[in-house]
């Protein structure tokens, strides 16, 4: 066996046994990028990871990269993306997944710039598992229960990168004092996707029931992590004003207690599905 037909046999092997766990999946999506095989998902997972070792390993000895252009170009990016699948979001979930692995580069440009303190734990777990997470979504259950998260979500990512767009620009820092208030449209995002969530526990609507317990407690896990930024961050440190805009406590999505949680300059907060 060549080592072409040993990756498609553990191809082969790994998506019969999310298809033996999960049933069958959506025929909607079939054919769809990225969508049939897991293991380019996995794969960029794991790029994404190793990026991030090995990228402060290679800027430890080197100075840190401005990137202001590219900032800005991504931030403004990202927020034309989310205010799209604001509005189309029940088209375009595909969108929604994929915006997840181009997220990813939030983490890259903290590498390139040697913020190596946004680097957190929260915005690492927000990030790696939103992408895989929407995976499994867009093969089994694209339906009405899933797009209320992403709609959420792409709300909060128009404001957060709108932010991080604006603050690469120093004459705008005096004009971003409400940074505390995206953490909280965060947290608030999450308390109402979980009520979303148990509703269709309480009045089933045919949503797997696993998909409903799996969800909340993910979300949990995004409360308390981004609860914890928020009280170490807001109430027991007194805020100081600085030159710079802060960014955003870049825990998730740019450090912003995100998700599902992003970019450039600082929240996962993001999101969330």
């Amino acid at each position: 066996m060549n080592r072409q037909e040993h990756l498609k046999a553990i191809d082969d092997d790994v998506n019969a046994f999310l298809d033996n766990m999960f049933g069958p999946r959506d025929s909607r999506v079939r054919g769809w990028f990225l969508l049939d095989s897991y293991l380019p998902t996995f794969t960029l997972t794991v790029i994404y990871l190793l990026s991030i070792w090995l990228g402060n390993k290679y800027m430890k000895n080197r100075p840190a990269l401005s990137l202001r252009g590219i900032l800005t170009l991504y931030n403004f990016g990202i927020t034309l993306l989310s205010a799209y699948m604001l509005v189309e979001v029940a088209r375009v979930l595909w969108w929604y997944y994929f915006s997840k692995l181009v997220e990813f580069l939030d983490t890259i440009f903290f590498v390139l710039r040697k913020k190596t303190s946004q680097i957190t734990f929260l915005h690492v777990y927000h990030h790696a598992s939103m992408f895989n997470i929407w995976w499994c979504v867009l093969n089994w259950i694209p339906c009405g229960q899933s797009f209320f998260g992403p709609t959420l979500n792409s709300f909060i990512h128009i404001l957060m990168y709108s932010y991080y767009g604006l603050s690469v620009f120093p004459s705008m820092h005096k004009y971003l004092w409400w940074k505390k208030y995206l953490t909280q449209a965060q947290l608030v995002q999450f308390l109402l996707t979980i009520t979303h969530t148990l509703s269709a526990v309480v009045k089933p609507c045919g949503f797997p029931f696993g998909c409903l317990i799996f969800q909340s407690s993910y979300m949990m896990t995004l409360v308390i992590l981004f609860l914890n930024f928020y009280v170490q961050t807001y109430r027991k440190k007194p805020l100081k004003k600085e030159k710079q805009a802060p960014p955003v406590g870049k825990g998730v999505k740019n450090g912003f207690p995100k998700a599902h949680s992003t970019a450039a300059n600082g929240l996962m907060n993001k999101k969330a599905q």
